[in-house]
């Protein structure tokens, strides 16, 4: 299945995500994770940039995913990483619509005017 990258695409009920702890996706090709930190929502790539190893099965910490497989820790606000020379991963814009959540994956890290510090809600 080929995604429209510029696109929403919707993941799941806002109520199935539950505070620290990360929910993986997959849309066609893409592996998303979701995480809540302090009620906002980000999204990020769901796959480590070092190997393949699923972040959503990590430790979240505050607004820091740790990668399970060789602890490399990622930013969920913005995807850099925070603790070793692995690359960054994506960071996605969210979106709140009627209690569900969609993401837009545009193929890079959101831009800072986007609103990084969690989902916008949409009535």
């Amino acid at each position: 299945m080929t995604l429209q990258e510029s696109t929403w695409h919707h993941l799941c009920a806002a109520a199935k995500l539950s505070e620290g702890e990360p929910l993986g996706f997959k849309l066609g090709d893409r592996r998303v994770a979701l995480y809540k930190v302090d009620d906002d929502i980000f999204a990020t790539d769901d796959v480590c940039s070092h190997a393949f190893a699923l972040l959503s099965s990590g430790f979240l910490e505050g607004h820091v995913i740790e990668c399970p497989l060789h602890g490399a820790m990622f930013d969920v606000r913005d995807g850099k990483c925070r603790s070793s020379a692995y690359k960054d991963i994506a960071a996605f814009k969210v979106e709140i619509r009627d209690g569900e959540i969609y993401v837009q994956l545009d193929g890079g890290t959101v831009p800072e005017a986007a609103g990084v510090g969690g989902a916008d809600v949409k009535p």
